[in-house]
C-alpha cells in the first residue's frame, strides 16, 4: 500500500463528579505516515480547559496483560493528577460551570481537523477500537464522510481469533522508541524532533505511534507478525498454569 495513511487516537474521560456517559476530549493525535518516504508527521491538540477529568489507564506485566486498571483525576490545564474518589459528586450548578468551560472545545477541535485534513493528503484513517473516538470527533463537527475509516483491532481479531489490546500488540511487535527512532521487530522509522517531542507517557501521540508500528508489521510482515502473536499467546497460556 503506497497511499498515505492517517492514524487517529484520542484521550478523553468523564468530568470528575459528573455524568458517567459524558466524555470530554483531553487530547487528539492525528499521525500521518508516507509509505513512499517513511516520513512520520504528528499533529496534536490539547484541551487546556481548567477541568478535572477522570483518566483510566492499565498497568501491565511483561506480556502485556492488564494487572490493574487505575483511575486517577487529572487537570486538563496543568496535567497534575490526584487520587480518584468514587463518592465525589458535583452539584448541578458546579457541573454547569464545568460544561461552560468546554463551550469552545468543539470549535477548536473542528478547527484542528479542518487545518490538518487540508494540509495532508490521505483517504484512509486507521483507528484501534475507535468507534467512540470517531463519534466524539463527529460530535465536535468533524466531517469524515470523504474518508475510509478502518478499525485495526477488528482486522487483527478476525485474523488471529483473539482480541488483542494495544499493550499486548506492542509486545508482539517489539515496539521501542528512543526519541529519534520508532522501532519494531522488522521496521524502523526516523522521527523529526518536532514529532518526537510530542510522544510522552500516557499520551495520544504514544498510542498513535504504537498503532502505526502495529499496522505496518501486520500489513507488511504478516507471517512474522502471526508467528510472534502465536508465541505471545502461548506464553500467556503457560503463565496461567504457573
Amino acid at each position: 500500500m503506497n497511499r498515505n495513511l492517517a492514524f487517529l487516537e484520542l484521550k478523553y474521560g468523564n468530568i470528575y463528579g459528573g455524568y458517567p456517559n459524558f466524555y470530554a476530549i483531553k487530547e487528539v493525535c492525528l499521525l500521518v505516515f508516507e509509505p513512499q518516504t517513511n516520513r512520520v508527521f504528528i499533529e496534536t491538540f490539547s484541551n487546556n480547559s481548567d477541568i478535572d477529568m477522570v483518566s483510566v489507564y492499565s498497568k501491565v506485566d511483561e506480556l502485556g496483560n492488564t494487572k490493574e486498571r487505575v483511575r486517577e483525576v487529572v487537570n486538563m490545564r496543568t496535567n497534575r493528577s490526584r487520587p480518584f474518589d468514587e463518592e465525589f459528586k458535583l452539584g448541578e450548578l458546579d457541573l454547569d460551570k464545568e460544561f461552560a468551560k468546554l463551550r469552545n472545545t468543539k470549535r477548536f477541535i473542528k478547527g484542528f481537523f479542518g487545518k490538518n485534513l487540508r494540509k495532508y493528503r490521505f483517504q484512509d484513517i486507521i483507528t484501534f477500537d475507535g468507534r467512540r473516538d470517531v463519534f466524539l470527533c463527529e460530535k465536535a463537527g468533524v466531517d469524515f464522510r470523504r474518508y475510509r475509516i478502518h478499525d485495526l483491532q477488528k482486522e487483527i481479531t478476525k485474523e488471529t481469533n483473539y482480541l488483542f489490546s494495544l499493550n499486548k500488540l506492542s509486545k508482539v511487535i517489539g515496539f521501542d522508541f528512543d526519541r529519534s527512532n520508532l522501532r519494531s521487530n522488522n521496521l524502523q522509522y526516523r522521527l523529526h524532533p518536532i514529532a518526537s517531542n510530542q510522544i510522552v507517557p500516557k499520551s495520544a501521540a504514544l498510542d498513535a505511534v504504537r498503532l502505526l508500528m502495529v499496522n505496518q508489521e501486520f500489513q507488511t510482515r504478516r507471517d512474522d507478525f502471526m508467528m510472534k502473536a502465536a508465541l505471545l499467546l502461548n506464553k500467556i497460556e503457560m503463565a496461567k498454569k504457573v
